[in-house]
């Protein structure tokens, strides 16, 4: 094994999100079918927020209550509200993608794992428990927690500092975000996979080590 350190993001790297899925069942519990009309003018706001909190331009706590102002009015009830049940209907939601409870256990043998998410403190810890991962990871570093989200360069170097750090060229960051994860990674000055499993197109000006299309190319990279 060429790394010491391998980090990952969580959603959609580690994990599915199923937003959608996760939305119909916080709601259905309102007694409010959600419909995809009523998801689609959701993301209307929800992706631009998203951008404004990796280009550090709002906060986290700013991006998860904005997206629910307007089920806010409707329902009257807070946007922190709906938030915190939100992202517990997530964590029942979220499973690891496939390959993931296979391959996790052996990197984990050959190298120290840690996870660095622009994802929010409430998922993240009960999502690892319940699908059984935490022991895998040696460190899990929250945006939320830290106050910047990738790419920013500074929530590397506060993972590294955690991490004791290791030797740069011995770091790999995974991930299926090319525009904070391989971005982030680039700007960290480490080695980066990007998990690329829709053929996405790669954002000019990112370059990443590796690209991978599944969880067995991962695993072809780093243990075969």
């Amino acid at each position: 094994m060429q790394y010491d350190w391998i980090l990952f993001d969580a959603d959609e790297t580690l994990f599915s999100f199923d937003a959608y899925a996760g939305l119909k069942a916080m709601f259905a519990a309102l007694d409010v079918d959600f419909t995809p009309e009523d998801f689609a003018e959701y993301q209307l706001v929800n992706k631009p927020l998203w951008v404004q909190y990796q280009d550090g331009e709002i906060s986290a706590k700013q991006l998860q209550e904005d997206r629910f102002n307007v089920w806010s009015d409707r329902l009257n009830i807070s946007p922190a509200e709906l938030n915190r049940r939100f992202l517990d209907a997530m964590a029942d939601v979220c499973q690891p993608l496939e390959g993931v409870r296979d391959i996790v256990p052996e990197l984990a043998k050959h190298a120290k794992l840690g996870i660095i998410t622009n994802g929010f403190v409430q998922l993240q810890q009960i999502r690892l428990e319940r699908t059984g991962m935490t022991d895998y990871f040696d460190l899990v570093v929250i945006s939320e927690e830290v106050g910047v989200a990738k790419p920013d360069v500074a929530i590397f170097e506060h993972t590294f500092a955690l991490a004791g750090n290791p030797d740069k060229s011995r770091v790999l960051m995974v991930g299926d975000n090319a525009a904070s994860d391989i971005l982030g990674g680039n700007n960290a000055g480490v080695d980066t996979c990007w998990l690329n499993v829709d053929g996405k197109a790669l954002p000019e000006g990112v370059t990443p080590t590796y690209t991978a299309t599944s969880w067995a190319d991962i695993k072809t990279f780093l243990l075969n």
